[in-house]
């Protein structure tokens, strides 16, 4: 499988060369950009469904670093689906249920935060990483009433898919769960996986071909977890939630090599989100940043009760005053700095970090 990737990178990388020697050979039409995933691409979704706040940002202080008002994102500025457009050349990319949105030719957002992979990791308050692929479905009947079939079928091959779920599946890990007690951890690993190809079979389908898939993070360094392990002893919730993210990541690689092995011109780009915040978290000063370990809204020891906002549940917040120097914004979630380090990192990776292909590649086949 290692020695088939490598041979469709060099076939790849041989037609960009062939195709970018100047800077007017490349980009002859817009590239568009699809998203798919959770709170990670989530970019105002949430705002409109029915669900609790929980599951929600539209609320200060989210958005406070850029937007100067809270938009939907769970950051304080913007999310790593934005920096991917602008290096682009795209406008910032709408959530589909945008009310009135009109220009889906250049892309739509269909992630959620809170979802997963699984259909039941949250399905009453989310949109399931499934009903994500219904609504594309949706929105390429839309593009074929506009555009016509032919144009809509060389449109979606051109485009972009972003991907970024399965933490949620892991991160709703309760060990007294019914759900977790009636399997292994490899066999729910295994589940998650499984309905993450499923759901990109389905893109390809539809007429995707180009994809872009962050693996999960260190889940045992998010504020959240460390505050229970340091604080409160939780030991085995950090194990736990260690051994999904390894497990997961070891799993993915091998399974989008074999959907290319299996989907003529299937084409896509790993990155390695775990080995990129690791490192972020253990040389901060490499990349600009100060504080690795608390978040920088919220309560407790390391900002780990998640009460940003003061809308879930927990009036009582406390906000740092530079959330550029915070590596996470609140018990979960990233800040504006840090996803725009990965971001980056994805768009100019080197085979060390994305593979095959790093995500600037992708726009320019």
């Amino acid at each position: 499988m290692a020695n088939s990737s490598k041979l469709v990178s060099c076939v790849i990388l041989g037609i960009l060369a062939m195709r970018c020697l100047s800077p007017h050979s490349c980009h002859l039409e817009p590239v568009p950009l699809f998203v798919f995933g959770d709170s990670l691409y989530d970019v105002g979704n949430n705002n409109y469904i029915n669900t609790t706040a929980g599951a929600q940002a539209n609320f200060p202080p989210y958005g406070e670093t850029f937007f100067k008002f809270p938009t939907g994102r769970f950051c304080d500025g913007r999310v790593i689906p934005d920096f991917i457009a602008e290096n682009a050349n795209l406008p910032l990319i709408l959530p589909y249920l945008y009310p009135g949105i009109k220009d889906i030719v250049k892309g739509v957002n269909f992630a959620s935060g809170g979802s997963g992979a699984l259909d039941t990791t949250s399905p009453e308050s989310v949109i399931p990483f499934r009903t994500q692929l219904g609504y594309f479905k949706q929105m390429e009947t839309k593009l074929r009433n506009k555009l016509g079939a032919s144009e809509t079928k060389k449109l979606l091959s051109r485009a972009v898919y972003l991907i970024a779920t399965g933490s949620n599946d892991y991160g709703a890990f309760d060990p007294n769960s019914t759900v977790y007690q009636s399997y292994t951890t490899k066999q729910f690993v295994d589940s998650v996986i499984a309905n993450m190809s499923s759901v990109l079979e389905g893109i390809y389908k539809i007429g995707g071909r180009k994809f872009s898939l962050l693996n999960v993070a260190p889940l045992d360094r998010l504020p959240a977890i460390q505050e229970a392990l340091i604080y409160h002893g939780r030991v085995d919730w950090a194990e736990q939630f260690k051994n999904f993210s390894v497990l997961h990541n070891q799993q993915l690689p091998k399974a989008l090599q074999k959907l290319q092995q299996k989907l003529k011109g299937f084409i896509y780009s790993h990155a390695d989100f775990y080995t990129a915040l690791n490192d972020i978290i253990d040389n901060p000063t490499k990349y600009g940043m100060k504080e690795v370990k608390s978040g920088c809204c919220g309560i407790g020891p390391l900002k780990g009760t998640n009460s940003c906002g003061g809308k879930r549940g927990i009036k009582e917040y406390e906000l740092c005053g530079n959330p550029e120097e915070y590596v996470f914004f609140d018990a979960t979630h990233g800040t504006h700095t840090l996803y725009q380090i990965i971001a980056q990192i994805m768009w100019n990776g080197t085979s060390n970090i994305t593979t095959p292909l790093n995500v600037k590649s992708l726009f320019y086949i």
